[in-house]
């Protein structure tokens, strides 16, 4: 044998990645940084094509692009509701087809192994569109899945989608009823214990999984060849994982069992409560949460109460829906949701860098967009948490009324206070950082988008097997949060802000190295960690500092940069790699070094040299691979931004950097 797991591995990267261990991602362009006026010529390329892509209104928004199962939901939707584009279905195939790794099903990001519910969910949406289940995809799509367990062995959301369109028994997905709704705050489970996007998903499923309504699948398409055992004949389609999940696993049971004896009034009134949490976050064009798995929920829950096409929020739930297509003249995908003020916000942060008067204008045209994007007094659903704390947010999106968010909020401020005229920002800042403070969690820590979501137990619930249904701290929004707080200095912010730094000292792996939540993945929190480390003071000699720049080191490729697979989040023994190098995460180890007081290291410099030569003739970089988990191992991301805004603000770093270490 030749080989062990890990050159398997790189082999199939090699193959579906199109990239290498040791050797750059992209092209050498440009010329080696062995001259001041090689890396100036880089930075004005990089920025030059930053504002390029910049909206006339001031905002950049770049892609978001997740696995296959999103554009495949879009096409079952179709078929759910009898709309079919037909058009507009066939290029979400050609995308579909084209995304089917040699595996012969689909991952959950590029390189990945095969995903069994997105590969359930991909092998339906191409039949529902027409594929012959004789063709040679559609056979290796089944042949892999029947080898895998069969659909039975699928996620609880595929089987509720299959449930809706009559593939598999209601016995098959949890005992959800709408009572829930009606549930006291006491109760072991509560819509304000859990994370946002799972409130927002989970309301209207209440209403579809006790109404269990039947697809209109006008071409009576089914699966029934995905399943080793017929479905009505499975008696284990939940997995059994402890004490507590068995416990779980007995109320569901006996839920279904008293289900027939629900008052009719009882059921009346907490579907009225259903459908009045969802009319009222129903967000216009943006949709409810503003992300694609709730948005079509509501669309469905709207049909199911009897709002006609015309009306207008139904008009307007398709609309949000539709916006988060992406169509090119050969084939379509649909997003997941649009990152117009992470987009916008990071950019500023490169160009501020980039420091130029051009570049410096392109960022407050940014800021000055992000202005009236401040959700201020408005209703929103962490209130029920934080009752006097006010309002001083961003969301992600262009449109979430109810949900902002501390990370956006977070860099939002930091690049207000950097800019040109802070005093301009002064009182978005100061509500900003307000707000921030006052969602502190208990541990010190700060989560996405609430406080103390923290309610563990709820993840053995049977509708949990994703593991994904809270939203507790992590180091990297902390890390966020703390160089706000340290950036603009305010003595009422010293205690909370020396909290949070305990809280990043007891997340710090024994390796160095801090957990990246939201991005891939340890580089990505120790990129966040080191940046808030400097801001706050932490000396460069201090102990976690030193220990984070030995991991980092000791992580970085021959060719100068790092590369994290997404696997890392499923084994801890490859985090910081081995992977081929790609230009975002080189650009965080970049910046995280520098951030360490790293300026004259070999490593800095390798590192720097690596980027140039990765750059593109076009001034930006590239890589096909994902760069971030929506949902550590069950949900990824691809940030196309994250190729364009990181590299630059880290080569901008360290000439800033070097230039200022001359002058000493």
């Amino acid at each position: 044998m030749t080989g062990g797991p890990s050159t398997l591995r790189e082999s199939r990267l090699a193959r579906e990645v199109g990239v290498r261990t040791g050797a750059a991602t992209a092209v050498s362009r440009l010329p080696d940084p062995d001259s001041g006026e090689s890396l100036e010529r880089s930075i004005a390329a990089a920025r030059d094509a930053l504002i390029g892509l910049q909206s006339a209104q001031g905002f950049w928004l770049f892609e978001l692009e997740a696995d296959c199962t999103i554009p495949a939901e879009y096409i079952m939707m179709m078929h759910f509701l009898d709309e079919i584009d037909v058009g507009l279905q066939e290029k979400i195939c050609v995308y579909l087809r084209r995304h089917q790794a040699i595996h012969g099903g689909w991952p959950l990001y590029l390189g990945g192994e095969l995903d069994l519910s997105c590969t359930v969910k991909v092998y339906f949406a191409l039949k529902l569109a027409g594929d012959d289940v004789a063709a040679p995809h559609m056979v290796r799509a089944r042949q892999a899945i029947l080898a895998r367990g069969g659909a039975a062995r699928a996620n609880v959301f595929t089987r509720i989608a299959l449930a809706l369109f009559g593939q598999v028994p209601w016995r098959a997905v949890p005992y959800i009823p709408v009572e829930i709704m009606l549930l006291p705050k006491w109760f072991a489970f509560h819509l304000d214990k859990v994370s946002y996007w799972s409130r927002t998903v989970m309301v209207p499923l209440f209403v579809l999984c006790t109404k269990k309504p039947l697809a209109r699948n006008p071409y009576g398409i089914d699966i029934q060849e995905l399943f080793t055992t017929p479905p009505w004949e499975e008696r284990h389609y939940f997995a059994r994982r402890g004490f507590t999940n068995r416990f779980f696993m007995a109320l569901d049971r006996m839920g279904r069992t008293i289900d027939p004896l629900i008052p009719r009034a009882m059921r009346r009134r907490a579907m009225n409560a259903a459908h009045d949490w969802v009319l009222e976050r129903l967000n216009g064009e943006g949709g409810l949460g503003a992300i694609f798995p709730a948005m079509v929920n509501a669309l469905e829950v709207l049909v199911l109460m009897g709002v006609p096409p015309e009306d207008p929020r139904r008009v307007a739930a398709k609309r949000a829906i539709d916006k988060l297509l992406v169509v090119t003249p050969g084939e379509a995908y649909c997003q997941p949701c649009v990152s117009p003020v992470w987009d916008s916000a990071l950019a500023a942060l490169a160009m501020q860098e980039a420091g130029d008067a051009q570049a410096h204008a392109a960022a407050e045209r940014a800021l000055d967009w992000l202005v009236p994007e401040q959700l201020l007094d408005n209703p929103q659903d962490w209130q029920v948490q934080k009752p006097k704390v006010r309002g001083g947010g961003w969301a992600f999106q262009f449109t979430n009324s109810y949900y902002p968010d501390l990370d956006d909020t977070a860099v939002v401020a930091w690049s207000m206070h950097q800019s040109r005229d802070p005093q301009k920002y002064a009182l978005n800042i100061t509500r900003a950082l307000d707000w921030l403070v006052g969602l502190q969690s208990r541990n010190g820590g700060f989560a996405a988008f609430d406080a103390d979501n923290t309610h563990y137990i709820l993840n053995e619930i049977p509708f949990a097997d994703h593991g994904a249904l809270l939203d507790p701290p992590t180091s990297d929004v902390t890390a966020r949060v703390v160089t706000a707080l340290a950036k603009v200095g305010r003595p009422q912010d010293a205690v909370p802000m020396k909290r949070a730094l305990a809280y990043l000292r007891a997340e710090q792996e024994p390796d160095g190295a801090w957990f990246g939540r939201w991005g891939t993945n340890y580089i990505y929190g120790t990129w966040s960690v080191l940046i808030a480390f400097e801001e706050a003071g932490v000396a460069q000699d201090d102990p976690a500092v030193r220990r984070a720049v030995n991991w980092l080191e000791s992580k970085q490729n021959p060719d100068g940069g790092w590369g994290e697979p997404q696997d890392s989040y499923h084994d801890r023994h490859q985090a910081g790699g081995p992977a081929a190098s790609a230009p975002f995460q080189s650009a965080w180890a970049l910046l995280a070094l520098l951030a360490a007081g790293e300026l004259e290291s070999p490593a800095v410099r390798h590192a720097v040299r690596y980027l140039q030569r990765a750059q593109q003739k076009s001034g930006l970089w590239t890589d096909p691979r994902f760069t971030a988990p929506g949902f550590p191992r069950v949900f990824y991301l691809k940030y196309h931004g994250y190729c364009a805004y990181f590299p630059l603000w880290a080569l901008a770093a360290y000439r800033n950097r070097a230039s200022a270490s001359r002058l000493k």
